[in-house]
């Protein structure tokens, strides 16, 4: 796949809801995933490492309200989207998550993601 194609692809699971099936489908073995700095383990690589994350971010919903993901923005090997859930987080309540998510790929697979959003003060 190329780039558009990969990007199409994310944004076609992450709408649906399958997150997880987007990671193990269209995930390089070697990704190397970025969160703002100051975030523990604001540098996150291998697929299985990727997982767990994921997983342990998701495990501390409590209930998603609403999604969204914006269409990408493709050039070349890169490709951008925002993101935006609305979630009750165990023992946090309820917030809004804004993100802009920027993507790398090579040879059909995402090597890189990195994610922007403003941490809570």
């Amino acid at each position: 796949m190329n780039t558009q194609q990969v990007a199409n692809r994310l944004v076609e699971l992450c709408r649906m809801g399958e997150n997880m099936q987007a990671l193990k489908e269209l995930y390089d073995t070697n990704i190397v995933s970025k969160e703002m700095p100051g975030v523990p383990n604001s540098v996150t690589e291998g697929k299985e490492a990727v997982t767990k994350k994921s997983e342990e971010w998701f495990a501390t919903v409590e209930e998603f309200h609403g999604a969204e993901i914006s269409d990408p923005l493709v050039a070349e090997n890169h490709f951008s989207c925002t993101m935006k859930m609305d979630c009750t987080f165990k023992g946090q309540g309820r917030m809004q998550v804004e993100e802009v998510c920027v993507y790398q790929v090579n040879d059909g697979k995402i090597t890189e993601e990195q994610f922007f959003y403003s941490m809570p003060s």
